[in-house]
This record gives C-alpha cells, sequence and structure tokens, in this order.
C-alpha cells in the first residue's frame, strides 16, 4: 500500500495523464472496450479474438507466408494469429528463392544488440537509426521471438569494417509482428547511424518512478499517454485523461501522425473530423496500413445510425422540440390491446426494437414504425405484429435494475426473413461503454407527457447531457447497468409515457447510437433530479446474444 501511494504521489508530481480505475481493468490493444479490433479479429465480450480464415474477404493482396504457403493477407494474418507460426515474409506468390530474415549483431547476441536484416541470400543489412524508435522496435523484438517486444531503443555509430554500406530505413505503425510487413527502403548508410535494440526478457519489480504495463514490462512513467507504444500491448496509452499526443474521447491517446489519415483510429471518429483535417497533414502509408484498410471497405458495412433529417440547432426551450420527418427514423411506438401508444421503443435493425423491460404488461403488442403525431398521419405508417418478446432475466420490477427488452417483429413478407421499415432507419448500438462520457450532449424523444403533465400527441425531442453523479444523487437505487442524463435546470427531462424511448448520442461524424432506453426517474423535470436510463453498452452482449452480433456490430465483426 506505501508502494502504490508513493506511485500515485510521483504520478501527480510529474504531470502523468493516467487514470488509475481505467488502469486497474488493465485495458491493452486487444480490449476492444478501448480500440478497434484488426480486421483479422472480431470483438466478443470486450476482447479481440482470432477470426477463422474463411471469416477473412476472399479478394486481397497476396502474401507468401514463412511456411511458403501463398494467401491473401487478411487470412495469413488470421493463420498467425491463432497459431503464433505462419508469418508475413514477402508480397506475392511463394517462390523458393525468396528469404527474410532478422538477427542482431555480435553474432553471439540473444536480445540484445544492433539489428541486421537478410533478405534474398543478400549481405545483412542494419536497419537505419532514422526513422527509429518504439513502433520499430517492438515489431524487431516480436520478430525475433520476443512477443513482449522491446525494453529500450537505441542509436549507434555504424562499425567502418561494416560488410554492408547500406542501410533499411524502417517505418513500422508498432501492430505488425514481422519486420517485413514494415516499409522497408534501402538507402546509402553515410552519416547514418544504426538501430539498436534490448529486448524485453525478464520481468522485475517496477520502481514509483516506472508504470508496470500489463505484460509486466516496467516504463518511465514519464512516457505514458505519449502516443507512443512503449509497452508494446498498448496499456500505456488506453487510460489517460490528457497527454502529449492526441487525446481520444474514450481516453485512448494516439499518435498525432494517425490524425486525418483516412482511418478512424479513436471509437467515435472525432480524429478524422472536418475541424482536425483542416489542420492537419496527411502522413505516409507504410506497407500495409493501405492493405488493412482496404480488409476494412471489404468487410460486412453496417449502415446505421444516420438520419436523413439535418435538424437545426436551435436555443432549447421548455420541454423540447416537436419532431420533423426522417429526424428520428429510429423512434417507433408501442401498443398494447387498447391501440393507444403504451411506450416508445428503438429500431435497431432487422426485425428487432430494444424497449424497456417495464413496458411488457400486456399479451399482445404491435410496434409502429414511421410515425409523428398519434392523431395525426404523416408519411408511411407501418403496424408490425410483435412475435417475441425478451424480457432481460435478471430485471427486478422493484428497482428497475436490468430494465431492458427485446421485441422481434413480424416481416410483412412471408416469403422474407427480416423487416424493411419504409420510413425507418436503425440506429446503432454502442459496444463500449468509453464511448460517450458526462457533459457529452445526447437527444431524447417520445411521445410523454409534457412539463404540466398533458399528453402529447406529436414526438417531442429535447437536447439533455450525461451526468456522472447519479449514485451521489440516487444512492443505493442507482446500479450499474444505469446512466443518468438531464439538464442542471431540469427544463428538458424525459416523462411518464417515453419509457422504453432512445436516448441518442451522436459521434464526432454525426453517426448516432442508442446510448440509453428511458427507465425511471422522480418527478419529471425536477432540478437535481435528471432522468434514469437503462445504459445500451452494458447490455451490448445480451443483445448480441438474441439478435446476432452480425446485426448490431457495427465495427470488430
Amino acid at each position: 500500500n506505501t508502494l502504490r501511494l508513493v506511485f500515485i504521489l510521483f504520478m501527480c508530481l510529474d504531470n502523468t495523464y493516467l487514470i488509475e480505475e481505467c488502469v486497474n481493468n488493465g485495458y491493452t490493444q486487444n480490449s476492444c472496450e478501448k480500440v478497434f479490433c484488426q480486421p483479422w479479429q472480431r470483438c466478443v465480450d470486450g476482447s479481440c479474438f482470432c477470426k477463422l480464415p474463411y471469416q477473412c474477404p476472399k479478394n486481397g493482396t497476396l502474401v507468401c507466408s514463412t511456411e511458403k504457403r501463398t494467401l491473401n493477407y487478411c487470412q495469413l494474418k488470421s493463420l498467425e494469429c491463432q497459431r503464433k507460426k505462419s508469418r508475413f515474409m514477402n508480397r506475392g506468390r511463394c517462390s523458393s528463392q525468396e528469404t527474410f530474415q532478422v538477427s542482431l549483431k555480435p553474432e553471439n547476441a540473444t536480445s540484445a544488440g544492433i539489428i541486421q536484416v537478410e533478405v534474398n541470400q543478400s549481405p545483412k543489412t542494419p536497419v537505419c537509426g532514422s526513422p527509429w524508435g518504439m513502433n520499430e522496435a517492438n515489431v524487431a523484438c516480436r520478430h525475433l521471438g520476443f512477443p513482449e517486444g522491446a525494453d529500450r531503443t537505441d542509436t549507434v555509430d555504424p562499425e567502418e569494417d561494416s560488410d554492408s554500406m547500406e542501410c533499411l530505413k524502417a517505418r513500422c505503425r508498432g501492430t505488425e509482428t514481422s519486420l517485413a510487413e514494415c516499409t522497408l527502403t534501402r538507402v546509402n548508410k553515410t552519416n547514418e547511424k544504426v538501430a539498436k535494440v534490448a529486448c524485453h526478457t525478464t520481468h522485475r519489480e517496477c520502481s514509483p518512478k516506472e508504470f508496470r504495463c500489463v505484460n509486466r514490462k516496467c516504463i518511465p512513467s514519464s512516457k505514458t499517454c505519449n502516443g507512443a507504444n512503449d509497452c508494446g500491448d498498448l496499456s500505456d496509452e488506453v487510460c489517460c485523461k490528457g497527454g502529449k499526443s492526441f487525446h481520444c474521447h474514450s481516453d485512448v491517446c494516439i499518435p498525432r501522425k494517425y490524425v486525418c489519415n483516412n482511418e478512424v483510429d479513436c471509437l467515435t471518429g472525432e480524429d478524422e473530423t472536418r475541424s482536425q483535417c483542416k489542420i492537419a497533414s496527411m502522413t505516409l502509408l507504410i506497407s500495409f496500413v493501405k492493405e488493412r484498410r482496404k480488409i476494412k471497405t471489404l468487410l460486412p458495412q453496417l449502415q446505421c445510425g444516420i438520419a436523413n433529417h439535418t435538424a437545426t440547432r436551435r436555443k432549447r426551450i421548455v420541454g423540447g422540440f416537436t419532431a420533423g420527418k426522417d429526424e428520428f427514423p429510429w423512434q417507433v411506438a408501442i401498443k398494447d390491446e387498447r391501440t393507444t401508444v403504451n411506450c416508445g421503443g428503438v429500431y435497431i435493425g432487422g426485425c428487432w426494437v430494444l424497449t424497456a423491460a417495464h413496458c411488457n404488461r400486456a399479451h399482445t403488442y404491435q410496434v409502429w414504425t414511421g410515425m409523428l403525431n398519434t392523431v395525426v398521419q404523416e408519411g408511411i405508417i407501418e403496424a408490425f405484429q410483435v412475435v417475441k418478446v425478451i424480457v432481460h432475466e435478471k430485471y427486478n420490477t422493484k428497482t428497475y435494475e436490468n430494465d431492458i427488452a427485446l421485441m422481434e417483429m413480424k416481416p410483412k413478407d412471408t416469403n422474407s426473413p427480416t423487416c424493411h421499415p419504409v420510413d425507418s432507419a436503425p440506429v446503432c448500438v454502442p459496444w463500449s461503454k468509453y464511448m460517450f462520457k458526462g457533459g457529452h450532449q445526447c437527444k431524447v424523444s417520445g411521445w410523454g407527457l409534457d412539463e404540466v403533465f398533458s399528453r402529447q400527441f406529436g414526438l417531442k425531442w429535447g437536447y439533455i447531457y450525461l451526468m456522472e453523479n447519479c449514485s451521489e444523487i440516487y444512492g443505493n437505487r442507482y446500479f450499474e447497468g444505469m446512466e443518468c442524463a438531464g439538464t442542471h435546470d431540469g427544463s428538458v427531462d424525459s416523462c411518464k409515457g417515453d419509457s422504453g424511448g432512445p436516448l441518442v448520442c451522436f459521434d464526432s461524424n454525426n453517426v448516432g447510437y442508442v446510448w440509453g432506453v428511458v427507465s425511471w426517474g422522480e418527478n419529471c423535470g425536477e432540478k437535481g433530479h435528471p432522468g434514469v436510463y437503462t445504459k445500451v453498452a452494458h447490455y451490448f452482449n445480451w443483445i448480441g446474444r438474441h439478435t446476432g452480433l452480425n446485426l448490431i456490430s457495427q465495427y470488430n465483426l
């Protein structure tokens, strides 16, 4: 305990940026609550797992493996992910002459020395000292059989009696397992230093001035949250409240050169927004970065969270606004036997609607899509019969814990297994609780009572903000899997009749995610008592188990 207190004190004095509560969760580059999985992986229960080769796109760049097998790049990486044997060797089909070897100098070195590369029986060539950093060092050590990467890296003057007058400039992203995957450029090494590395071999106790990585490496605390993968498993960059690089909303730090590189690295896309890209310059595309992006475009793409209506931002008014056509294409009305609107719901794709568990009090239901007004018909309104209601198995009727349910609609076309509501579009389902946090502005919508408790016939919506202090407000009535949202003055709030409806948050590219389902509250619109919502990200795996992950996985399929 004393050592821990000293460590925390040092972190404060050293102006490092780690969030201790997050660090304790042990997140790494394989934690898809924090980062995207590689295209040859899929996200399951918050972790990235290897796909099988047949789950990769069939088209792609042909490459040769160290086992002399010709595969496409994604298939090879999938095999390597599972077996750790077959690695990338070169582009194109295999031939008997091609080789790629990495070694250390001096020849008897086992874990530290000058990096040398031998390509196709050519003389051993050192790697240039520029550019040379932890990304390249970690890849070199993995190639040499040290899975945890490098302890440190350095550059030294080339030996005068060196056999080679050239060196190889290496540029790596840092996730590669073979130096052959990096961009290697042969240059004259006059006036060039050469790269030296010390690979990680043993574990030791970290000092108070060091950060202990998840893989048990020790790095200087000053190197956390700098955008560089010093740990080798990214655990020093995924729990940052700030830092010396680009800081994602999900508290992940990425290198500034990843900003505006046409690939989303932050979970909510803020590294690729127009405001960022006006000031950022395009960076050099290293080998197989383009290929990885290409693979992503070939994977199944889920279209969700896009509204055709462009809402004008207006000053907030009491009770919110009246919804326009196509503004909330995922909003549905749930009617009971009496054909009155019983609850709201949110369309998530296929034949599935998400709602609150406490809405299920009747025997038969209908789901109405495309409806803006419960009295006046506008646009194409469709009514779907409900064939299945799935209430969360741990829903507590007294505390509203796990207040979430799924409704499966009956397809209108008997020849089609899916439903296609004409004037509807699915909202995206969030897989990570770190996508949005306190202070983020979101939209809530429904047909519930207004501020004077009068029934509303038109769909209303309002801006509200996520809040992080609800356990202080509601005490032991507030459970894991709940989320609070409202306004500081209580002027916009969900109310009776809005239950089951969506709280939608939008990412940096204006894609909507159903962050919450209207659950309960204490006195509609009362200052100091924000509404309580079921936090959908907490139930991502539960939803996917019933609907199929392919239906709701925006990424990481």
